[in-house]
């Protein structure tokens, strides 16, 4: 907890109540056990209580389930990051508590549920235990019939207690996640609940209040990354989908499939990802902009259709929500891996637009930029997002729906005459003429995989391949001359540059923080668009006398991970240095600081 201050002294048993502006929660136990839904109800009740908040979570790839965690980070100011260390622990098992006892901070607090765990001599000297029989006391509250399934909302409860959260609004929560089932299940939980809060927390040395928070511009939402994606998505005017589902996409497919018919719109899980996108294609080529999406495994597969997608010129959205590989890989681990896959992963010289999300707020912004940039330029445009974004829970000020959703059905305004791949546009991008518009010329175009001349129709000239090839380079080069610069978190010079992009982007804020507040000479800054690139990135990297990127993907034979390798391909510069890991995990700010210095080190010494 950080700034804890005692604000009232205990009275007889009872513990002293200290004001924090932070806590970091790990719930551990098993994936069956519901503890995704104890951390999604606090999650939501601090976003509604105009609260920062980011969540991290675990679950295991196999059917039958097995060790899961959720950590939430809750905080009255901001939150860059998930937390390195936890404040409680809240273990369900003896291997939960084994298992992660070491996450807690020393002198936290290891609450366990005493039924199942027997705490270890040795660590209760580092750590302040309390033991509650959590599945015997939820049985009780609820009724033997129930067993112990409503252990996860008297967990609830307790944590309510000790942190002293609004009452109302958990219940509101509650009843909110169980609307539509029968009222004896809403009845249970609020009854497990109310136990949960009614009980003695004596073994407490503290409990806890937050500071007040910061007032907010507007109301709060709170979403998880895949969520924004989706909605983003619907209020760019995306009206049709087309997927297959895989870990974690699946998400985003769910959502546009409940919610596009809401809309007129529909979304179609189809036989496999190579239909997924032909039919998404199809959409598209018809005249508005469709979406499908995968993860890498699935993208793979889109491979030869997205190659016909630049040929074409017919605008789409991909999105990639990253996982662990290669092939099957850790389905539900995250992984920065994808981004050459992103990048070039189709035959021939088949050029692709690559957007990186940098938060869960950033996800509903990017799935719209991504379908204006599709529309503007006729390209296939990548939503990189991962499994740590996707999963991951944030509150964040309500976007302006009234200004921000567009219709984009198309336009069927009679033309003169058209030529959909005309050459003499400077920067290679021509107004699309959907199926259905007159043309009075009669000079209807066709589009296909072949190459082709100015109306579509298939071409072996070498002349004209190499035409026609510019043109669709040109059409990048264009996007990438209207791209604003990334900004340099912190000074505009120094000795370290740290890079991120996607999920990584809050952890390495916050070890530009921490280092600058040690006096170190250290700036940050993340990368949103990938692929083109930004012009005037060399101004910056010149400022700098070393540039680190961090990812969570593999050093590569060389040294450096994906991005460091596209940046060193496109401005030749040895001091583009990686930071890398692969582990599954998310980066802590302590392991970018510990990398920092002994990358920094390597550096002066070659």
């Amino acid at each position: 907890m950080s700034d804890a201050t005692l604000t009232a002294q205990p009275s007889g048993d009872a513990p002293k109540v200290s004001k924090i502006s932070e806590a970091v929660i790990r719930i551990a136990g098993n994936s069956q056990d519901g503890i995704q839904a104890i951390g999604g109800f606090l999650a939501r009740l601090a976003g509604r209580s105009e609260q920062e908040v980011m969540t991290f979570m675990t679950i295991p790839s196999t059917i039958s389930g097995g060790p899961s965690i959720f950590q939430v980070r809750i905080g009255s100011g901001e939150v860059l990051s998930a937390g390195d260390e936890a404040d409680v622990l809240l273990a369900f098992y003896q291997h939960s508590y084994e298992g992660h006892i070491s996450s807690l901070k020393k002198g936290g607090i290891a609450l366990y549920d005493s039924d199942h765990i027997e705490p270890k001599p040795e660590w209760q000297k580092d750590y302040h235990h309390v033991g509650i029989p959590i599945s015997s006391l939820t049985v009780e509250a609820i009724g033997g019939t129930a067993k112990d399934k409503g252990k996860n909302i008297y967990s609830l409860g307790l944590i309510a207690r000790m942190f002293d959260l609004n009452v109302a609004k958990l219940e509101a929560l509650i009843q909110e996640r169980f609307t539509g089932k029968d009222q004896s299940i809403v009845k249970n939980a609020l009854a497990a609940f109310h136990a949960g809060y009614s009980r003695s927390l004596s073994g407490l040395l503290d409990t806890f209040t937050f500071t007040d928070s910061q007032k907010r511009d507007g109301h709060q939402i709170v979403l998880n990354g895949n969520e924004a994606i989706g909605f983003g998505l619907i209020a760019a005017g995306v009206r049709f989908g087309a997927g297959y589902p895989i870990t974690p996409w699946t998400d985003v497919m769910e959502l546009l499939r409940r919610e596009l018919p809401k809309y007129g719109g529909s979304f179609i899980q189809c036989e496999d990802e190579i239909a997924s996108i032909s039919m998404a294609l199809g959409a598209s080529y018809a005249g508005r902009v469709a979406v499908t999406g995968s993860s890498g495994p699935g993208i793979s597969l889109k491979g030869e259709a997205l190659g016909w997608a630049a040929m074409a010129e017919v605008p789409l959205v991909i999105c990639n929500i990253q996982r662990g590989g290669p092939s099957t890989g850790m389905p539900t681990n995250v992984e920065q891996s994808d981004l050459n896959q992103a990048c070039y992963g189709s035959h021939g010289d088949s050029p692709r637009v690559v957007l990186a999300p940098a938060n869960v707020e950033d996800c509903f912004y990017t799935a719209i930029e991504a379908v204006n940039i599709a529309r503007a330029y006729n390209v296939p445009v990548f939503i990189l997002s991962d499994q740590a974004i996707a999963t991951r829970i944030e509150a964040f000020t309500e976007p302006n729906l009234e200004k921000l959703c567009q219709d984009i059905s198309p336009d069927l305004t009679p033309v003169a005459d058209h030529k959909p791949y005309d050459l003499s546009t400077p920067n290679g991008v021509v107004q699309r003429v959907v199926p259905g518009t007159y043309i009075a010329s009669g000079k209807y175009p066709i589009a296909g995989g072949l190459e082709h001349d100015e109306l579509g129709h298939p071409t072996g000239s070498p002349k004209m391949h190499q035409a026609m090839t510019a043109k669709r380079r040109r059409k990048l080069q264009a996007l990438a001359a209207t791209l604003p610069l990334p900004k340099v978190y912190g000074p505009a010079e120094g000795d370290v540059l740290l890079v991120s992009w996607g999920s990584t982007q809050g952890p390495a804020k916050e070890a530009v923080d921490r280092a600058r507040a040690a006096g170190d000479g250290i700036s940050g800054l993340n990368f949103r668009h990938l692929n083109p690139l930004p012009n005037g990135l060399e101004e910056i990297f010149a400022r700098f006398q070393h540039v680190f990127v961090v990812e969570t993907n593999d050093e590569g034979l060389y040294g450096y991970g994906q991005l460091a390798g596209l940046l060193r391909a496109r401005f030749a510069l040895s001091k583009i240095r990686g930071i890398n890991k692969c582990d599954g995990l998310t980066w802590k700010v302590k392991e970018i600081l510990t990398r920092v210095t002994a990358t920094l080190a390597a550096a002066k010494k070659s």
